[in-house]
């Protein structure tokens, strides 16, 4: 009885490596030559597209990945190489506002009001990748955020006919962003699963609000807030 318990534990075990390598090695080469860590590299887009995360971690310290992907963003606008921001995260109860706190941070950096543009249901990073193509209408976007995630993000968009390249915010810590890391992983089987297996969409849609042409602040179709 025992031996069958760890043949079945250890099949598990190489089903479930099996997978994680194969999710690694697919989004890796799906994103191989597309991810820019040198401003000036990176081909100009006109929208780039920040990936929300907390502003704050657990004890209310500033989170370092927040602080890289704004510093990111703004220079990527102050360089000329995006010409609007998209800052896509959650905001799906009261008190909690990715969007906003990406804004608010953004405009201490100088970047203009009317050049940010606030998607508040980027629940996930599938939300936000196929919700610039399917609200704001874009579908040839620079994302911005960590290297790790952009290699997700630009999988997912290839998979949902978006031509999309990532601008590498700078790496947190390996101390600090274990627990990130170890999550990432996961979250690339759930990518993959996502895209061949279970077809999945955002989790709210809407009216579009094309970039440029109306108003960068307005909710999206069907979030309602108590």
């Amino acid at each position: 009885m025992l031996n069958k318990v760890l043949i079945l534990a250890c099949s598990l075990l190489m089903f479930c490596g099996a997978w994680l390598i194969t999710a690694r090695i697919m989004i890796s080469r799906t994103s191989r030559g597309r991810t820019y860590s040198d401003v000036s590299l990176i081909p100009h887009r006109r929208v780039g597209v920040v990936l929300g995360c907390p502003k704050r971690v657990y004890g209310g310290w500033s989170n370092p990945f927040f602080e890289n992907r704004i510093d990111a963003a703004a220079e990527l606008y102050h360089l000329g190489k995006v010409d609007f921001l998209i800052v896509s995260g959650d905001h799906h109860v009261p008190g909690y506002d990715e969007p906003t706190d990406m804004k608010n941070a953004l405009l201490e950096k100088a970047v203009p009001t009317d050049r940010i543009y606030l998607d508040y249901a980027g629940f996930r990073t599938l939300d936000s990748v196929v919700r610039a193509k399917e609200i704001f209408d874009q579908d040839n976007i620079t994302i911005i955020s960590q290297n790790f995630q952009n290699q997700r993000a630009i999988f997912l968009a290839q998979h949902h006919g978006i031509d999309a390249i990532g601008f590498d915010a700078p790496d947190v810590a390996r101390r600090y962003a274990l627990k990130t890391l170890v999550r990432e992983q996961f979250a690339k089987v759930k990518a993959v699963l996502d895209v061949y297996v279970f077809h999945k969409r955002p989790h709210l849609l809407g009216q579009k609000i094309p970039v440029a042409h109306g108003c960068p602040e307005r909710l999206p179709a069907g979030m309602h807030f108590p």
